[in-house]
């Protein structure tokens, strides 16, 4: 997962159910990395224009996308991730008009088509379920657990978080919230009893121009980074909720405030500035 990863489980946990729960988040990883060649998503990617077969799972994910573009206006889009052609944030360029045309027209997930259990995507397009990967590792790892009777706990894998129930005595697990600016440290830090936690922001990968920060969250439109934002922090049932809520706050930019309120979530939203927001789930 490129990221610190850990289970906090309870004491006598038995090393089968630890096992199984590595084990099940590095089949999720290997099976979906963009890294691999020998992925299900490489796979799919080098059979852009043909009809491709899903296995359930990989039908269900790619659903979910589906459903957090339509849910997004076409913000949260897994076919964006051709905009890392344009982007070098270690050589902190900005792109060219030139390579941004060239590449915003291979962008829109609404331009596959699905039936039944097959796919079919447009020759110029390829798929990125790095924006929901990791979450969903995290979600099956938990499940895991959880059907081995373990419901204390938190699955974390890079800071993508769920918590499988409270502690020995009833209280909330204390998670803390990046500082954008200072990531070695917290910002804050949510009380959270069971579910998920996700944190998007302009803090992992980014440069800064003549006084103006870019990040790698970017804008499937423009593809320009989004900055109305620092982070957003979200509490909800399961990780990968959270993970995409987030993520769809950020890229909604000043929006993300009034949408996040009707997602009836907690979260809470740092402004550039390091001022918090916070929301509580009615």
């Amino acid at each position: 997962m490129a990221s610190p990863c850990c289970f906090h489980l309870p004491a006598g946990t038995p090393t089968d159910v630890i096992n199984a729960m590595e084990a099940e988040v590095r089949r999720i990883e290997a099976k979906y990395s963009r890294y691999r060649d020998d992925s299900v998503l490489s796979e799919i990617n080098q059979r852009a224009g043909q009809t491709v077969g899903l296995d359930n799972e990989t039908l269900w994910l790619i659903n979910y996308a589906c459903a957090c573009f339509e849910q997004s206006d076409g913000l949260f889009d897994i076919s964006s991730g051709v905009l890392r052609q344009a982007w070098d944030f270690r050589a902190g360029q900005l792109p060219s008009e030139a390579t941004l045309a060239r590449l915003l027209p291979r962008i829109g997930l609404s331009r596959i088509e699905i039936s039944e259990a097959h796919l079919t995507m447009p020759p110029d397009m390829e798929l990125d379920l790095g924006g929901i990967g990791k979450e969903y590792a995290v979600d099956a790892a938990a499940a895991i657990a959880r059907e081995a009777g373990i419901n204390r706990g938190v699955v974390d894998l890079g800071g993508d978080l769920c918590v499988l129930g409270p502690h020995a005595d009833g209280s909330p697990w204390q998670l803390g919230v990046r500082h954008p600016r200072d990531t070695e440290n917290a910002i804050a830090s949510l009380p959270v009893y069971q579910g998920g936690m996700a944190s998007s922001g302009d803090y992992e990968r980014f440069f800064e121009k003549d006084g103006k920060r870019y990040c790698h969250l970017l804008n499937p439109e423009s593809g320009f980074p989004v900055d109305y934002w620092a982070s957003v922090t979200v509490v909800a049932p399961s990780c990968l909720l959270a993970g995409t809520l987030s993520t769809i706050a950020m890229l909604k930019e000043e929006a993300g405030e009034e949408w996040l309120r009707a997602q009836q979530v907690s979260a809470l939203l740092i402004r550039p500035d390091l001022s918090l927001l916070s929301l509580t789930d009615r």
